[in-house]
């Protein structure tokens, strides 16, 4: 069995614990193996850090537990390599009790070899444990993506509300967060009832169904149905602002870290906007390896 890396480490890694095996391969072909437990915190994670730099350690594997290692990873980052490993099939292995039998495994040393990419088994020489996909940089694209969700949410739940006053819009304007819909919607909202008033607002090629959309507008909006209405368009202006503040940034961070040129070339491809473009782009990177 090949040895891939001779000086290595695997961290298991607990809320409020981490328990770290290191492993060397000395020059008499001995394996020297130390364990050690540090806090989650700042200070104790940077001793960690110390601790590997000091057995010149080379590689690192880590457990993706919850989101317990993102604090370890962003400390070991730059200082080893750091392979973020997949948590469900690592558990997967039958016999292991605890932390410190958990941070062998990772690292290797049940079979007498560093190899914190994975380890073979004995019987078949089949890899069982396989480092995870590249970590993203950073979590700017995740968050948004959970806004740009929540924003959806709300709109359903404004068309559960409206559903409520009788009010047909959806067979008619096909998005009713977009700029007619929401039109229509101040309108009702600010106490309009004129059905001729209301249809004017429409936009675009909406103007062409001004009979359904009077038709549509037949309903009986109540004191409640306003207020809650009126709150749900609140939150989404407000994830509306918070998203745009997301876009901005994003866009500057790819400007900083020179991958606009990249987006801007993804962008170019048929049904993949800027969005899906930039999220591509922070889960893989742009220096892609050709698969083996």
């Amino acid at each position: 069995m090949a040895v891939l890396f001779p000086r290595c480490a695997g961290i298991d890694v607990q809320k409020r614990t981490v328990v770290a095996c290191r492993i060397v391969l000395t020059d008499d072909g001995e394996w020297r193996r130390e364990t050690r437990t540090y806090g989650t915190t700042t200070a104790d994670l940077l001793r960690l850090s110390d601790w590997l730099a000091a057995g010149d350690c080379t590689h690192v594997g880590l457990e993706s537990t919850g989101e317990f290692w993102k604090p370890v990873f962003n400390i070991l980052e730059g200082s080893v390599t750091v392979w973020l490993l997949n948590a469900q099939r690592v558990r997967a292995i039958p016999g292991r009790k605890t932390d410190v039998r958990d941070a062998e495994w990772i690292a290797g040393y049940p079979l007498g070899a560093c190899c914190v990419m994975g380890w073979w088994s004995r019987a078949s020489s089949r890899r069982v444990t396989s480092a995870s996909c590249r970590v993203p940089p950073g979590q700017m694209t995740r968050q948004r993506t959970t806004f740009v969700r929540g924003r959806a949410t709300l709109v359903n739940r404004v068309q559960k509300v409206r559903e409520g006053t009788n009010l047909k819009l959806t067979a008619v304007v096909s998005n009713i967060a977009g700029v007619s819909g929401r039109a229509i919607l101040a309108a009702l909202l600010g106490g309009e009832e004129d059905v001729t008033v209301l249809t004017d607002l429409a936009k675009g090629k909406l103007r062409k169904k001004r009979d359904a959309l009077e038709r549509a507008l037949s309903g009986r909006l109540q004191p409640h149905h306003r207020f809650l209405l009126t709150e749900l368009l609140a939150q989404i202006d407000g994830l509306d602002e918070t998203i745009a503040r997301f876009d901005a940034e994003i866009a500057r961070l790819c400007a900083v870290n020179e991958e606009e040129a990249v987006v801007t070339l993804l962008d170019t491809i048929p049904g993949i906007g800027r969005a899906m473009t930039e999220l591509l782009i922070a889960e893989i990177g742009i220096d892609i390896p050709r698969p083996r």
